[in-house]
């Protein structure tokens, strides 16, 4: 049986920006080590994969090497693709079933996709060992958020040109590593690197902004901000702080389409 496959660019704002997505449209649960193998296939750093439940759609995300608890540009993918063909209505908001995430709800608003997801407040940590020389940057703070260390460095400068030692990093008992500075044009400029979890450097990371708004809540003393994420594709998020759950406003541009065989 074939099945639906897109590639989405997410957070994008012309096509081949942002951070591109692979959403997999199933019919029912389909084989954990079968996902894993598509997601090693289409190679981007998140393939989602989405079938229809009570009451919304099940959502599970893979990189090409390990399944993932949080993927914000893939949700934002997955809401694309249902809207796009028809299989959800327009007018409706999508409700999402995770496996430890929970429910998360996109929004068609000003033609753009919100997405309300958990806050993940970020706790001042010790600087682990050789992280200071795998980053090559000032760093001025460190916190753990569950998932990611947050490093905060000097200025929007030394996030943009931070070359990492992805080996390193790699070997970080984490999913990734976040950095970021204030910025002059936007709120806040970040990165995020992820070499333990199959993906060096990702485009655009939503999971990361639910980590970096309330951090840069706390700091800016203020809940609306205009993000970017400086990697080379590059993208621009929108970010609400409500208390314990973060609103992340991006588009999503469809670059493919096509049906997987296997």
């Amino acid at each position: 049986m074939a099945h639906p496959i897109y590639v989405v660019d997410a957070f994008a704002s012309a096509p081949f920006t942002g951070n591109p997505a692979a959403v997999c449209l199933l019919e029912a649960p389909a084989d954990e080590s079968w996902m894993q193998n598509v997601a090693a296939e289409m190679k981007h750093a998140e393939t989602a994969f989405v079938v229809p439940q009570d009451f919304g759609y099940g959502l599970r995300w893979f990189t090409p090497t390990v399944e993932v608890a949080l993927c914000g540009h893939a949700t934002l993918a997955s809401a694309h693709v249902l809207w796009l063909t028809g299989r959800h209505p327009e007018s409706d908001s999508i409700v999402f079933h995770t496996k430890v995430s929970g429910e998360l709800i996109c929004h068609k608003v000003d033609g753009m996709i919100q997405m309300d997801f958990p806050a993940k407040d970020v706790i001042e940590a010790d600087l682990p060992p050789n992280l200071a020389e795998a980053l090559g940057i000032p760093i001025e703070w460190v916190g753990l958020n569950g998932m990611d260390y947050l490093v905060l460095t000097t200025d929007e400068e030394a996030v943009r040109r931070a070359q990492p030692d992805h080996a390193t990093l790699a070997k970080l008992p984490v999913r990734g590593v976040i950095i970021t500075a204030q910025s002059t044009e936007y709120d806040f400029v970040s990165r995020f690197f992820a070499p333990g979890s199959g993906v060096p450097e990702d485009s655009v990371t939503g999971s990361a902004h639910c980590a970096l708004g309330p951090f840069w809540a706390g700091r800016l003393g203020k809940t609306k901000f205009r993000a970017y994420q400086a990697s080379p594709r590059g993208g621009e998020i929108g970010v609400h702080v409500l208390g314990e759950r973060v609103l992340l406003l991006g588009k999503g541009i469809s670059i493919l389409s096509g049906e997987l065989l296997v």
